[in-house]
């Protein structure tokens, strides 16, 4: 079950609690260990991005969970309506994490969570006063980004703070071990002050994430890191190595490589929806025959997508002949039509 800060304080933060009780447990949904915190989250998840939410929308909506079209969209209340019954039926259907990674998503998640916190484990990252931006490259200031994001979003403290590192690389070695050390010194004062129950990092850059992941084996207990329909583990120096022997949770993001998997736009009446709800089902079972992902986390806008991935859970998880090939062409034209600023995934496809 959740805790409150103060259960959390109280438990002496002597090293990471082992619990054998799966939150929110549902027969129907897969779980698998949150690497060495011992907690078990759901193989499916909720990733925080509602890119294509606007198809459940009245005309004129804007937004995808992460910039300042979505400002507003915090206080709409149709819009809300939509997370509300989103994470309901996530719910309903035995998932028991979200993720929000924006100013926006933590706002917006937050007012639906509130009455669902002892159901749904939430994970926090304010990217906007976090180290990808210089002037919060400082744990002092991390830590001061964090409690201001906390106040805000009314929430007392979060299960997951994962910090969100540069996107762009670092080429001064000063500064990139200053990144570090701030991040996993800020990353410490959350949890020793009973803020944040687990915390990590989430990054862009595969090389760089594995050497964190080996220097702060302690702070770096979850990461996320994009793994698409089409990546493949590499036989030698895998990020994955680290994740394995350091007991690290893998949260699995772009699952679906923001969309372009997909023929259709994810409306319920698009002559191609039966056909991504296909590939979207083969994607996860495919993502999850990798036992060291912890869990895909999908941003999903309606309820059907709910059940579409819920399913996909259920059904075998090795592909076969037909399916493979299937999926294979998918990804071929997928890594073809990713649109404008997201060609870096194809730096995922070998992981």
């Amino acid at each position: 079950m959740n805790v409150t800060r103060r259960e959390f304080v109280a438990s002496g933060l002597a090293a990471a609690p082992r619990n054998t009780k799966i939150l929110n447990y549902n027969p129907n949904m897969e779980y698998r260990r949150l690497g060495k915190t011992g907690l078990m989250v759901s193989a499916v998840s909720l990733g925080g991005h509602w890119k294509r939410v606007a198809t459940m929308m009245p005309p004129g909506f804007k937004g995808a969970g992460y910039d300042k079209s979505d400002d507003q969209n915090v206080n709409n209340s149709l819009f809300l309506k939509n997370r509300d019954e989103v994470l309901t039926h996530c719910i309903e259907s035995g998932v028991n994490y979200v993720d929000a990674c924006s100013p926006q998503e933590i706002l917006a998640y937050a007012k639906v969570v509130k009455s669902k916190r002892d159901k749904i484990y939430f994970g926090f990252s304010w990217h906007t006063r976090e180290p990808r931006f210089k002037e919060w490259r400082d744990p002092k200031k991390l830590m001061q980004g964090f409690e201001q994001g906390l106040k805000e979003a009314g929430l007392d403290y979060v299960d997951v703070w994962r910090i969100s590192l540069p996107m762009e690389g670092i080429a001064d070695l000063g500064e990139l071990k200053w990144v570090e050390e701030s991040t996993v010194a800020a990353l410490d004062m959350a949890r020793q002050q009973g803020k944040a129950r687990f915390t990590g990092v989430s990054s862009h850059n595969r090389i760089w994430l594995k050497s964190v992941i080996q220097e702060y084996p302690k702070q770096i207990q979850v990461v996320l890191f994009p793994y698409t329909a089409n990546s493949k583990e590499l036989p030698d120096d895998s990020v994955f190595e680290a994740v394995k022997k350091h007991e690290v949770c893998v949260f699995c993001i772009k699952p679906f490589a923001d969309n372009s998997l997909f023929l259709g736009d994810s409306s319920l009446n698009h002559p191609q929806a039966a056909d991504d709800d296909n590939r979207a089902r083969m994607a996860i079972r495919y993502i999850l025959s990798n036992p060291a992902i912890s869990a895909a986390i999908p941003g999903l806008v309606n309820t059907h997508q709910v059940d579409n991935v819920a399913l996909a859970v259920r059904e075998r998880r090795k592909l076969d002949r037909r399916e493979k090939a299937e999926l294979d062409q998918a990804g071929r034209r997928m890594w073809a039509n990713l649109r404008p600023g997201y060609e870096w995934l194809r730096n995922w496809e070998y992981v």
